[in-house]
């Protein structure tokens, strides 16, 4: 008797959470298929973002891209992240972190494209005001800024929970595991609605428990760490500090030939110039192997006057935990296995779609009488 009424309350918590929760896990998942290739998309629906590539010219310093955010912006003077182009064609993207306009949210930088080749302004954007990150922040926060991370948080968890329970209701006896893991010819509609959701669900499982599991963990990764913490470790940013010592700061080409040096095999990503006059330059690279492609966590700072190494760690040589944290965003959107990985991220995305359609059928099943 409690078996059948733990089965009975199982069947009602999946049923009613997926009815209703289910259409946050929907928009996720839709969402997210987009943001997997949203910088590709956002270049085809700007096209000025692909600049031309002379056949002679080359680019320009990253010291001269940032004189020229300098001469353009001279009242935004606190730190810029310059993004190293990942092709040719290419802009330089140039992340102006704390723009007053934009003050009361937890994340909206100015956003600007400069032609390494002419070094001209192709576009400037705040996150969130155009399509590709206006989505990304529906994604992540449902709109909502902080309040919105802990709500999908919370709502990842509840996504985890509600595939526990349907695995579990729907786990077959040995002797069944053949007739339950594929589609029957000529079965009556019900029947096919009930498989196509049960199928859906297994075959997609481990994409689904990857994207629930990483989700939850990017949404609030500070709640996260201090278990890590209790079982390996994880890496916290050093606060580090110039000392102005009257001299001029090195320039952002110097930065990055000494960042060169410490990582010679890596790849440049990108350099944050420093905030202030007691500030540091922060370098990241993407060593060989890392998961990571655009946001790898190989990093240098570098001291503004000197040049000095303050501190560096690689993307590789780290402690367990914050080798699990290194590997949440790469998963998340499939860059870590390339574009296969990528692409079985983007069709994944359908999957809360089609479990909530066929979901929804199996209930108007349920409730409709039978004649």
């Amino acid at each position: 008797m409690m078996r059948g009424r733990l089965r009975a309350a199982l069947l009602a918590a999946h049923l009613y959470i997926g009815l209703t929760v289910g259409l946050v896990f929907v928009l996720a998942g839709l969402t997210g298929s987009f943001l997997v290739f949203y910088v590709e998309i956002d270049r085809l629906l700007n096209p000025e973002l692909i600049v031309a590539q002379p056949a002679s010219a080359r680019p320009a310093s990253y010291q001269a891209v940032y004189d020229t955010l300098n001469a353009r912006y001279p009242e935004r003077t606190g730190p810029w992240r310059l993004e190293i182009p990942l092709a040719p064609d290419r802009p330089v993207m140039a992340r102006y972190y704390k723009p007053a306009e934009t003050a009361h949210l937890a994340f909206a930088p100015l956003m600007v494209a400069i032609d390494p080749y002419t070094l001209n302004e192709v576009n400037a954007r705040f996150w969130g005001a155009y399509a590709a990150t206006w989505l990304y922040d529906l994604h992540y926060t449902l709109l909502m800024d902080r309040t919105g991370k802990v709500l999908m948080f919370l709502v990842g968890m509840v996504f985890l929970i509600t595939i526990a329970i349907g695995l579990g209701l729907w786990w077959p006896s040995a002797s069944k595991w053949r007739q339950a893991t594929r589609m029957l010819p000529r079965a009556p509609s019900r029947k096919r609605i009930y498989d196509i959701h049960t199928i859906t669900g297994f075959y997609s499982l481990v994409l689904l428990l990857a994207l629930g599991l990483t989700g939850v963990v990017l949404s609030k990764t500070e709640w996260i760490k201090p278990v890590l913490d209790a079982v390996s470790s994880t890496r916290e940013a050093p606060v580090l500090v110039s000392a102005p010592t009257g001299r001029e700061s090195i320039d952002i080409d110097q930065a990055l030939a000494i960042a060169r040096r410490t990582y010679p095999d890596a790849t440049l990503r990108w350099i944050e110039t420093p905030d202030g006059e007691r500030g540091v330059f922060l370098v990241r690279l993407r060593s060989p192997g890392e998961p990571g492609n655009r946001f790898p966590k190989t990093q240098v700072w570098i001291e503004q006057y000197t040049g000095r190494v303050l501190h560096h760690w690689s993307g590789l040589r780290r402690p367990a935990g914050q080798a699990f944290l290194d590997w949440m965003h790469p998963i998340h959107s499939g860059e870590a296995f390339g574009l296969p990985g990528r692409l079985m991220i983007f069709f994944s995305g359908f999957m809360p779609l089609v479990l909530w359609i066929t979901g929804c059928m199996r209930w108007r099943h349920k409730a409709r009488p039978r004649y």
